[in-house]
């Protein structure tokens, strides 16, 4: 398993409820080896493979989708210099560094 793949399987762990509010959407993350995580309800799940209804879809190699997540890399430089790129629910995508607690990845 890839280090983002890695990574990725502890969002659950670093999601932060009190952020998410009542939010209820679909995050494609594809990287060497694609997951999704779907949050509803105040949870978390990842979930192996491309998701068909995803809300937003990051995509990046997978050094950068560890610095990114680790707080190591600012997602708007990353996105101006097209380390990242994204399709769908911009505003969602800004919100992932609330929904998830860097420190715990």
């Amino acid at each position: 398993m890839s280090a983002a793949a890695d990574l990725l399987k502890k969002l659950p762990a670093a999601f932060n409820a009190s952020e998410a509010g009542g939010t209820d959407c679909t995050i494609q993350f594809n990287c060497s080896q694609p997951v999704h995580a779907v949050i509803k309800n105040s949870g978390c799940q990842v979930v192996d493979g491309t998701s068909n209804a995803a809300d937003v879809t990051i995509t990046m190699e997978d050094d950068d989708l560890v610095a990114l997540m680790k707080g190591e890399l600012n997602g708007m430089t990353a996105f101006m210099t097209g380390k990242l790129q994204v399709e769908g629910d911009l505003m969602l995508a800004q919100r992932l560094p609330a929904l998830f607690d860097s420190s715990k990845l």
